[in-house]
């Protein structure tokens, strides 16, 4: 395993998760992080040996984290930048706090989108083999 892809790669989370509670639309995010996991698919690719999967599982879940965390520590900012997610926690019965919810809700979304990137990262490893291998 590349520990040190993994958590480099892990970073867009961070920035994302900052990003999506000061500046980034709701109707932005989900392009932008097509954007992530294409770019993150393609590093897995050509800085791991092998595994490619398992490396954006990882990637996912650690993804996950950061933004979970990014939501909660910036919660305020978040629901004041993000009206309609505030409505929906007014509207929503949800058990305990929107916090919770977040805490709840972010492992989910990060083990959905770990195996959406690790899909990518095997498709990008066979389209960057079958480049690199001689004669194709």
């Amino acid at each position: 395993m590349n520990w040190k892809l993994i958590l480099q790669l892990s970073l867009f989370g961070l920035a994302m998760g900052i990003a999506t509670v000061f500046l980034i639309p709701s109707s932005v995010e989900p392009w932008l992080w097509l954007v992530v996991l294409g770019i993150s698919a393609y590093f897995i690719a050509t800085r791991s040996s092998r595994r490619y999967f398992v490396h954006g599982l990882l990637v996912g879940m650690a993804n996950s984290v950061w933004v979970t965390a990014s939501h909660i520590l910036l919660f305020d900012s978040y629901v004041a930048h993000h009206p309609r997610y505030a409505a929906m926690m007014t509207t929503t019965p949800a058990p305990g706090s929107p916090r919770m919810v977040m805490a709840l809700i972010g492992p989910v979304i990060g083990v959905l989108s770990g195996l959406a990137l690790g899909v990518l990262a095997v498709v990008a490893g066979k389209l960057v083999r079958r480049r690199a291998a001689p004669g194709h």
